[in-house]
This record gives structure tokens, sequence and C-alpha cells, in this order.
């Protein structure tokens, strides 16, 4: 089955993905810009949604892989014309990832007053840290099964779907954030930080429902649980542990950046918060384009298209560079009002402003590691991409950040280990690419 790369055709799966992906990074600046303007602490406020925000983040990116996994699948059995297949894989590996996310929600809503304590949050940050969990961690299963049927859409070739799904859960999130947080004068309370809570949970809710109407409406894919279990769950099921053990080591390096911003101080936090707000903002609009390798690539794999795959790199590439140049442009022009959105606190600004120039100038490095990420991923390289996350943080990310504040360099030791972190990551993975599938394209 032949895949045409051209730039229409990336673009038919890069657009749709880049705007889905901004979704959440979209749902978490809004909450951040809202929050961190309340007229009640609200740097308290800030502190606590984005030291929640990045707990969260963790708890999906971190169970959330089997979306990942169930495209790669899907994908390369598209490509070679085997579909039927694994038709009913989807559904045995959307039952375990529920079960598995349940476990998780009861394990943490009993202890996360502690949970919190680890992150260094004390006093009113962490009472409302508290609250705001106590809402927020509901939506939990809701999103993990809901980014796992975006997982199926991927591997179908259809990033519309997810889209569409995406822009109405953002844009009802960013609704009831309005009318939650700050009220309706004689008939809705403003209820502050756990009104943007409530707006995450029932935004979630409605974007799980959607889109599972739109999976049974088109598509051939049931979420009927049959057995016996699919011969390609085992496969599923060990792709999704060397992403979960990947992704442990990924949000390590940013439960490290949080706590360590944490203890630096409450306008160190507060601007760390919006600084990692923005780069995972610009981090997903590139994604859009490692979504479509990660779409493109596993059905070229499938069908042994090898040099197709290669040409596929290096125009999801030049694409993704293209965007990460607009996304630096716009960062310097708008430097001073990207942080006046999001706070009115001097010191916090101050902050912010300091370290900003970073997050810009990496977006290019960023930008090779996720597309190649993508590539990887569609090609069900898993364990390759474990073992690299497992480098870039323990003998990258880590170490640069302790010397970095060994040797007083606050945040800006902390944003000058991200860079190398993903620096290592990209380099690897252009590596292997080139080592595994260029000698496979000279000699079919």
């Amino acid at each position: 089955m032949s895949t045409e790369v051209s730039l229409k055709s990336i673009n038919r799966l890069a657009i749709p993905a880049t705007i889905s992906g901004i979704a959440e990074p979209v749902l978490s600046i809004t909450d951040t810009a809202i929050v961190g303007n309340v007229p009640v602490d609200g740097l308290e406020s800030l502190a606590a949604a984005g030291i929640v925000g990045s707990f969260l983040s963790m708890l999906i990116w971190v169970l959330g892989q089997t979306r990942s996994a169930i495209s790669a699948i899907i994908s390369q059995y598209l490509g070679a014309g085997k579909l039927n297949e694994v038709k009913n894989l989807p559904a045995q590996a959307i039952f375990f990832n529920l079960l598995l996310s349940i476990v998780v929600l009861l394990s943490t809503i009993f202890v996360i007053e502690d949970i919190f304590k680890l992150f260094e949050a004390s006093g009113k940050i962490l009472e409302y840290c508290v609250s705001y969990y106590s809402i927020r961690v509901w939506g939990f299963p809701l999103t993990l099964f809901t980014f796992a049927v975006f997982g199926i859409f991927r591997g179908l070739q259809n990033t519309f779907y997810p889209m569409v799904i995406a822009i109405i859960g953002a844009g009802l999130n960013i609704l009831l954030d309005f009318v939650l947080v700050y009220g309706i004068d004689g008939f809705i309370p403003a209820l502050y930080l756990e009104g943007a809570a409530w707006a995450s949970l029932i935004s979630q809710g409605v974007m799980a429902i959607l889109v599972c109407i739109l999976l049974v409406k088109k598509t051939d894919i049931s979420l009927k649980l049959v057995f016996p279990l699919n011969k390609e769950i085992k496969q599923l099921l060990f792709m999704s542990l060397h992403l979960f053990i990947r992704t442990l080591a990924l949000n390590a390096a940013l439960m490290i950046a949080v706590r360590e911003a944490t203890v630096l101080g409450d306008h160190h936090i507060g601007a760390h918060t919006i600084a990692i707000n923005l780069w995972l903002f610009a981090a997903f609009f590139i994604d859009g384009y490692a979504a479509a390798g990660n779409s493109m690539g596993g059905k070229l794999l499938g069908a042994q298209d090898f040099v197709r795959l290669i040409d596929l790199a290096k125009k999801i590439m030049l694409y993704g560079l293209f965007i990460s140049f607009i996304l630096m442009v716009a960062g310097f022009i708008f430097y001073r009002p990207i942080g006046r959105v999001f706070s009115n606190e001097t010191l916090v600004l101050e902050t912010f402003y300091d370290i900003f120039y970073i997050v810009i100038l990496s977006l290019p490095i960023n930008t090779m590691a996720f597309v190649f990420d993508g590539l990887f991923k569609g090609m069900g390289e898993m364990k390759y991409l474990r073992n690299v996350l497992l480098l870039a943080t323990f003998l990258g990310f880590v170490p640069v950040l302790y010397l970095g504040k060994y040797f007083g360099l606050g945040l800006h030791a902390i944003w000058i280990a991200f860079v190398v972190w993903m620096m290592v990551r990209g380099l690897a993975l252009v590596w292997k690419f080139r080592v595994k599938i260029i000698p496979l394209a000279q000699n079919p």
C-alpha cells in the first residue's frame, strides 16, 4: 500500500494534529493566565496550579503511552494491508489502561497533602494544591480514554477527528474558566482556583463522550471487549511498558525542575510555571509534524518502503524547523507582552523575562527531538526511546541542573539543563535513524 510523501499529505495529518496537540497546553496556559490574575491570593493560586498541573501531566503522560503503542501497531498493519487482524486490540488496550488509571486515582486521592509536600509546597500553596487536585484528578481516567482513542484515529491516518474534539474541549474549558473562576454576579459565585479545576473536569467529560461517539459511528473499530486476547497484545504491553519507563524519566526531569523552582521561592515557581507552559505550547505546536511522522512512518514501515521513510524524515524536519523559526520570531517580538498576559506581579515578571530567551532559543533543538521521537514511535522503536530518555535525564539533565545550582545560577540552571536534555535526545535519535534506516533503503 503506497503512501505519498508530499507537503499536502504531511500537512493533511500535521495541521489537524498541531491544532489537537496545542489544545492541552492552551488549557494549561488559560488556567495559568486566569488563575494568576484572580483578585485573591493570585500568586499562591498560580504556584498551586503550576505544581498540580505538572503532577497531573506526569500521570497522564506516564499512563497515556498506550496511545502511541496503539497508533504504531494499527498504522503498521494498515500499511501491510492487514488491519482486520488487529481490530479487537484497541478495546483490550483501553480496558487495561482505564483499569490502571482507576488504581492510580484511588491510590493518590487519600494522600494528596503528602504528595505535594514532596514538591516543597506549604501553607496556602499546599492548601490550594489539595483543593485543586481533589477536583481535577477525577478527569484523569477520562483524559486517558480520550488519548487512547486519539491514538486509534492516528493509526488510521486520521488526525481530523481528534482536532475537532480538541477544539470543542479547549473552547468549552476556556468559557467555563471565565464563568467559574470569576463568577457571574447574581448567578454563579466566583470559585477562583477551584473554578478552574471544575472547568477542566467538565471539559474532559465532554471530550470523552464525543470521541467515543465518533469512534463508534465513523470507524469499524469496536469498543466491545472481546476474547481471546489479540496476538499483538503482548507486543502492545511491552511497547507501553518501555514508554511507561521512558515517561517516568521524562517526568522526573519536569518534576525535579518544579521542585527546584519551588525551593527558590514563590516568584520563581510562578515564573517557571509561565515558562514551562509556553515551552509545552511550542512543543505541542511543533509536535504536529511529529504526529504526522508517527502516522505515516508506521505505515511506510509496514509497507517496507524505506526510501520514502527517509524522504518523510527530511521533509518533516524541514517543515518543523520552519514552524519553530516562526515561533522564535513571535517570541522575541512579543517578549514582554507575553509575560503580562499571565501575571501582574513585578517579581514574577522580572524573573520570567530573565530566562524566557532560553525557552525561545531552544526551539530548533526541540524540533529535532520531537520530529524523530514521533517517527520512532510510529516505527515501534519504544525500547530505544526508553534508553535515550534515561540517558538524557540522568546523564544530561540532572547533572547539568545541579552543577548550575552549585554555581548559583538559580532558574537559569533549570532551563540550561532543559536545553542539554533535548539536545541529547535529538542527536541520539538522528544517529539511530541514519544507522538503521539508510542501509535498508540502500539494500532493499
